[in-house]
């Protein structure tokens, strides 16, 4: 159990009573207080500083910097546990088969749990509700010889013994359903809308027509006309604007569409009413004997929302190509090996276990291991490399790629949602859905921006009516507070954050980096310092064997025989490359007993009644002698694997990890980034001195352990930098969570990528260039979004009021305010979509 204690953007009662209820709720939070306004003492257990963040941020207030966190006595708060202390997810919607089919809104406004029947759009946000998928038809086999029999399960015909076919059910195209509503919205305004403006406008812009139409019908009667075709705009087409717009009234949540409605329904009402009572205005609001209408604002205004939501739509479906286009590449059957015959078995039915037969061209369903054969793998897919992979035997392979030469068996390891492709999938999705901590600006300025809007408007009125002194007063007043509203519609300020996200996580994922939320994705543009490991990153991450070192009478065989023997089931590099070696020569591999790991250190085992320990060198003590011998190893940037007998040193094992040719170029690349490099090594300080001279990192830490690792972090985060770790194994994880933006490199474990907020598929330091430059090009654009959003806004309201009116005579008439509303919204998303040709 911790205590934190955070510095936070609370700063008075009002502030602690809003996030009250959310710290109460919350089962992690075992007592809370607040100091000096400002200062939030928590006492958790289960939840990090992040998690704290989280959780006042529903209130909009967030967590500057945690001051000190420090462990407690469970039993002082005893009597607070009321409950048992779950794990709390707070992105991810999670939604049962029985939920399918029902509607969700995608900022999850009023909670996870709240789900609506049918379509429509969020009475809080005005975004249109998504749908939770229905669940896939179950897949059945049949025989091809008898197709209308049906089987749940593959194996044989028994009418004939022919093995059976899965018979994969169809899936059509999922239907944008709002995109479709709001295009057939808009389609039909179109027809309504046409004729209204024709009637408003052909006759101010070219007179003789006008006077034509005058000898046809009244002026009374044409605006009867724009009356009854403005009908079908305002109460069907258009309504779906107008409702969301009520809803932001009826719910306090005062939006862009609170503008657009009052502007909407002041246009109409002001025009229905001279319409029907012509004699209550004086002649100076009339012209040609009738009273001078806006009907062809309201269908403008209407049509051109909708045009600005028709293109908010689509390119909500753009930014989501990405994900659709890695759910295509997983393939919807395999062919499984079962009792010595080759089944065509559906991507379902697979279990872990299952010998699936990869031929050339073939897709690869699953993630496992080669047992036999050999290929040439594409995963430019998963990892953004173009050059394929030549693997082999004991070589793993990933779904989603592509074997494009050789035939192999692969041995499945992990099926369904375990798999690399699918953790792609939901980690894009997730983040796609997630809201940047720039964005709470952005609602907090919404938020204010509309009442002040409003008020200008009134003002406007006021002013006009009763100051100008020039004639139809109460007409430009009407028009003028109009066009205010209009033109302040803030439409694209709520498009300028999440547009970019949706762009950027599905662009970070055609390189193989995926980022776990948008606040991932804004913080790392922020990292002035990243700590990443050794092996693997700067170096080749393939080590190699070079010389087996005895210090007593001891065979080199042996001593290389017993470290092979308890590292055959390692993942790590070096254990790898010493069991490797013993393959190759043939040597013997022992049975173990007693085994145990101890971390950051290296592992002991029983191998006939000797024990044995095989580490680094703070598992084994050193003499003089033996230092001495070593030296010369590490100096060339060696690391040693010592092997002692009964608790006295016998040998060790000389292992050289090549520096990657790029390394040197790829921490220059960071450095010129602003970023400080320092590498944390579990290895020696001559080996550690010697990369690091080498790579050129701006400073090293040897002889870490995961503990040693977590210290650092904390150290340089008390030191005000922003700390970004990089690592792979599970010793890494307290270290990954700890630090301002955790990342997962390469394959590495699954507790490393929990902890970690991006993940790189390809383990090397190009790709956190990439990940480094895609972040800071994604804040640019949300920061070149808003001052889109803003300065049509801010430029506007000016005009639209009438200020240029006494020196230029310039107004701004509803319907040119509401295109240059529009316009701002047309750019923010134009301006989000250039993310989608970045090249990083």
């Amino acid at each position: 159990m911790k205590e934190l204690t955070l510095d936070t953007t609370l700063g008075c009662k009002a502030c602690e009573a809003k996030v009250q209820p959310l710290l109460d709720k919350d089962p992690r939070v075992i007592d809370w207080e607040v100091i000096d306004g400002n200062i939030l003492r928590v006492v958790t257990e289960g939840a990090c500083q992040k998690c704290v963040n989280k959780i006042i941020g529903e209130a909009g207030y967030e967590v500057k910097e945690q001051i000190n966190a420090k462990e407690v006595d469970p039993k002082d708060f005893a009597h607070k546990i009321t409950h048992e202390i779950p794990v709390i997810e707070y992105d991810v919607p999670e939604f049962s088969s029985e939920d399918a089919g029902k509607y969700y809104c995608p900022m999850m406004c009023e909670g996870e749990d709240k789900l609506y029947e049918s379509a429509g759009d969020c009475p809080v946000c005005g975004m249109p509700l998504e749908k939770i998928p229905e669940p896939k038809p179950a897949v059945q086999y049949a025989c091809p010889n008898h197709p209308d029999e049906l089987y749940d399960e593959p194996g044989d015909c028994p009418i004939c013994g022919t093995a059976l076919e899965p018979v994969i059910p169809e899936e059509e195209e999922e239907k944008n359903e709002a995109y479709e509503d709001m295009k057939k919205r808009f389609q039909l305004s179109l027809l309504f809308t046409i004729p209204v403006v024709c009637i408003a406008m052909l006759g101010h812009i070219f007179p003789p027509i006008h006077h034509a139409m005058l000898n046809l019908m009244s002026q009374t009667a044409w605006n009867w006309v724009q009356f009854l075709l403005t009908i079908p705009m305002v109460f069907y087409t258009g309504s779906i604007i107008l409702k969301r717009a009520w809803s932001s009234l009826v719910t306090r949540n005062l939006n862009m569409w609170t503008l657009i409605g009052i502007g909407t329904v002041v246009a109409f009402s002001f025009s229905v009413f001279a319409l029907l009572f012509p004699d209550i205005f004086p002649d100076q609001f009339k012209e040609n004997g009738a009273v001078h209408v806006y009907f062809e604002a309201t269908s403008s205004i209407l049509l051109l929302v909708m045009i600005g939501q028709l293109m908010e739509l689509r390119a909500h479906a753009q930014t989501n190509s990405a994900l659709k286009a890695l759910l295509k590449w997983a393939p919807s059957t395999a062919t499984v090996i079962r009792n010595g015959k080759d089944l065509k078995v559906a991507i379902e039915h697979i279990v872990k276990g299952d010998i699936i037969r990869i031929k050339p061209g073939e897709k690869i369903p699953v993630d496992g291991v080669i047992t036999e054969g050999s290929g040439t793998v594409d995963q430019s897919m998963i990892t953004g490399e173009p050059i394929p992979v030549d693997v082999a035997i004991n070589d793993k392979v990933t779904s989603g790629s592509i074997n494009t030469n050789g035939s192999f068996l692969l041995k499945a390891e992990k099926v369904g949602g375990e798999t690399l492709l699918s953790k792609v999938i939901g980690m894009v999705n997730d983040a796609s859905r997630s809201r940047a901590p720039i964005q709470k600006i952005a609602d907090q300025i919404s938020t204010y921006f509309v009442p002040i809007v409003v008020s200008v408007a009134i003002l406007t009125f006021i002013v006009w009516m009763f100051f100008y002194n020039g004639e139809n007063a109460s007409t430009y007043a009407l028009v003028n507070a109009v066009a205010v509203l209009l033109i302040a519609c803030p439409c694209a300020l709520g498009l300028a954050t999440p547009m970019s996200i949706m762009v950027g996580t599905g662009k970070g994922a055609q390189y193989g980096i995926l980022i776990k939320d948008a606040e991932a994705l804004q913080g790392f543009s922020k990292v002035d310092i990243l700590m990443i490991d050794k092996t693997g990153t700067l170096t080749e991450g393939k080590p190699t064997v070079k010389e087996v070192i005895s210090f007593d009478d001891s065979s080199t065989s042996e001593i290389i025989s017993y470290a092979a023997s308890l590292d055959q089931n390692s993942d790590h590099p070096l254990a790898k490359a010493i069991v490797k070696k013993v393959k190759e020569e043939k040597l013997a591999i022992h049975a173990i007993n007693d085994y145990q790991y101890l971390i950051g250190k290296g592992g002991t085992a029983v191998i006939n009644e000797n024990k044995i320990a095989v580490g680094n060198h703070k598992l084994v003590a050193l003499e003089p002698s033996h230092q001495e011998k070593i030296n010369s190893f590490q100096k060339d940037g060696a690391t040693i694997v010592y092997v002692s007998k009964n608790e006295k040193l016998i040998g060790g094992i000389v292992i050289t990890d090549p520096i990657k040719t790029e390394a040197v170029q790829q921490v220059k690349a960071l450095q010129e980034e602003g970023i400080k490099v320092m590498m944390l090594t579990g290895d020696n300080e001559a080996t550690a001195n010697y990369v690091a001279e080498k790579v050129g990192v701006d400073s090293f830490k040897a002889d870490c352990l995961p503990e040693d690792k977590l210290k650092y972090v904390k150290e340089y985060q008390e030191r005000g930098f922003h700390v970004a770790m990089a690592g792979d194994g599970i010793n890494d994880a307290p270290a990954l969570t700890q630090a301002n933006i955790g990342i997962a490199m390469g394959d590495g474990t699954d507790i490393a990528i929990q902890s970690a907020e991006i993940t790189l598929l390809k383990g090397n330091l190009n790709n956190l260039v990439k990940a480094r430059k895609l972040s800071e090009k994604v804040m640019v654009n949300i920061k070149q979004n808003l001052i889109f959003a803003f300065f049509y806004n801010v430029l506007g309201v000016p005009v639209a009021a009438g200020v240029l009116f006494p020196f230029f005579g310039i107004l701004l008439s509803p319907m040119l305010a509401t295109l240059a509303m529009s316009f701002s919204s047309v750019s923010v998303i134009t301006n989000a979509l250039r993310l989608k040709r970045l090249k990083l």
